[in-house]
């Protein structure tokens, strides 16, 4: 074949290409003036991130899920309203610090990582479900065992991600728990190492009492305020416990009232759209987003898509509810 060979890419100073930025579609950019005007303590994300559904929305193309679980996250952060996201997967068993770390590595140093501890350390009775196999149903010698969260959570989460490690978060499931729960609480968070920060989600409101509160408060840990079909409403839990008095706030909005997850992911699936609107819940949490940026404390907004249907579409809908209130507009 004739002609001139291509000529080999060019070289940055330093020897090795020049990254590729990660494009993002034409409605994302378009939030980048509303991210501006948002507290620089808020950071909103979602609960997961590879939705091929969010095509559009945040993906610039189709991709497959196989292929957003190896490269949606660098686009995900470059999301103007995006600065966490939730992983998931730790809830269902430990993951290695280098896993985390190549997690790290693909976002902005600014980009913080919410991560939910393995449900060993917050289930005192393996539930009678297949997938725990032996397990089922039998005690849970792990239950609210700080060594074993030190070392299968906490350590790998602060080598892992270091300075981009956000909450982690203890989500208790609906269980009987006997009335010292709130001592055994105490002692885990005592128990843990000190620096990241501790957040506790109940899926149960008898346990949020004024022991429950204290424990928290004690151990220098916050209450995770959760949208959830099992637990109180959240105006319920801000009467409950004062949410500016810790080191943070943080807030899972995670399951439109009256659907277990199974009928929310046939309702909303591909979650692509905003398909149950839940305005009280998006006004209360945005009153609280607007009460914690004018204290300065950091807050943590994580959505999910079975919220409404699309989580993307539901924080930008909150975005602009927190934007509309700071500048006095009802």
């Amino acid at each position: 074949m004739s002609g001139r060979r291509k000529a080999p890419p060019q070289l940055s100073l330093f020897g090795t290409p020049e990254p590729a930025v990660p494009r993002i579609p034409p409605a994302a950019a378009a939030l980048a003036p509303l991210a501006a005007s948002l507290p620089e303590t808020l950071r909103l994300g979602t609960s997961s991130w590879t939705f091929p559904g969010w095509s559009g929305i945040v993906w610039p193309d189709a991709p497959g899920e196989a292929r957003l679980a190896r490269e949606g996250l660098p686009i995900y952060a470059r999301h103007p309203l995006l600065r966490t996201v939730g992983i998931d997967r730790t809830f269902y068993a430990p993951v290695e610090a280098a896993v985390l770390a190549g997690y790290a590595a693909q976002v902005p140093a600014d980009f913080r990582f919410l991560v939910k501890a393995h449900e060993a350390c917050t289930i005192e009775r393996w539930p009678a479900h297949a997938r725990y196999g032996a397990h089922r149903g039998q005690s849970n010698d792990r239950f609210l065992d700080p060594a074993y969260a030190a070392d299968r959570v906490v350590g790998p989460a602060v080598e892992g991600l270091g300075d981009k490690l956000g909450p982690i978060v203890f989500q208790l499931p609906p269980q009987a728990l006997g009335a010292d729960f709130a001592e055994r609480l105490h002692r885990f968070l005592e128990g843990l190492p000190r620096g990241p920060l501790y957040a506790v989600e109940l899926r149960n409101g008898k346990l949020l009492g004024p022991r429950y509160v204290d424990a928290l408060s004690a151990a220098g840990a916050v209450h995770c305020f959760n949208v959830h079909a099992g637990m109180v409403p959240i105006a319920d839990q801000l009467r409950r416990i004062d949410p500016l008095r810790g080191r943070a706030v943080v807030v899972r909005w995670m399951l439109h009232d009256g659907l277990t997850y199974e009928k929310a992911v046939a309702r909303y699936g591909p979650f692509s759209a905003l398909v149950d609107e839940d305005p009280a819940t998006r006004e209360t949490i945005a009153q609280l987003a607007v009460a914690a940026a004018q204290t300065g404390i950091p807050m943590w907004i994580v959505v999910n898509n079975k919220a409404e249907g699309s989580a993307p579409l539901s924080i930008a809908k909150l975005a602009r509810a927190i934007a509309e209130l700071r500048q006095g507009r009802p």
